[in-house]
């Protein structure tokens, strides 16, 4: 195809949608001089986008079940091609996904990102934080082996140790007194649907927030 007509084609979303608009109001703006530590906010949301595509892979051929978790996961290890290293990154992945965010927080108080005008920034941050930690918790059980069936025994155990809302708590988790195939459904879902998409919603403000007020620069001496 000739240049005429990708440049057809372009021009005919840039009246539709305003591409080049768009792009000067993201990605073409200034920007503070920063260092590596700048780059913890993307690489976050390159883990998650990695953690979305492997966990896509996986949801294919694992089954929600308490009489077959345990068996699909030891199909995907031994049975499904590269499926060893597909898991082994989402795996590890999450480790380094809630590794990363953390440290991103981290640096953000450090450098007292949070002050006006970016407190929303912040406080959504935190939000995704939790997010984090709730997609690695529920993601554990999700083998159903003895590790992580007791891992998250004692993880609802604490969960349901809080005052006064401790037992509701529980039971909500659990879906009962106990672990069961319903505590194992809800896990599945959390973790496939609904936190997800609580990261995206958050994920799309914060990045709109970021775009909004900019990044911060780090503190010099004065300051």
């Amino acid at each position: 195809m000739s240049k005429n007509f990708w440049k057809t084609v372009y021009e005919w979303f840039e009246e539709r949608l305003g591409l080049s608009e768009l792009y000067k109001a993201t990605l073409d703006r200034p920007e503070p001089k920063g260092n590596w530590w700048n780059t913890l906010g993307s690489a976050s949301l390159f883990l998650f986008l990695l953690q979305g595509l492997t966990g896509i892979f996986l949801t294919v051929y694992y089954t929600p079940s308490p009489d077959h978790a345990y068996d699909s996961i030891q199909y995907i290890m031994t049975g499904v091609q590269f499926g060893w290293l597909i898991r082994g990154i989402h795996h590890w992945g999450a480790s380094l996904m809630v590794m990363v965010v953390f440290i991103h927080m981290l640096r953000v108080f450090a450098t007292a990102s949070y002050k006006y005008p970016r407190e929303l920034t912040w406080l959504i941050g935190v939000g995704l934080l939790l997010l984090t930690l709730g997609m690695g918790f529920t993601g554990y059980l999700l083998p159903w082996n003895q590790k992580a069936y007791w891992a998250t025994t004692v993880g609802t155990e604490i969960a349901g140790s809080v005052p006064w809302v401790g037992e509701f708590i529980l039971k909500a988790l659990r879906g009962g007194p106990d672990l069961s195939a319903l505590t194992l459904s809800r896990f599945f879902s959390a973790h496939i649907w609904i936190l997800p998409a609580l990261l995206v919603g958050l994920i799309g403000v914060h990045i709109f927030l970021i775009v909004k007020h900019g990044e911060s620069a780090f503190p010099d001496k004065e300051d």
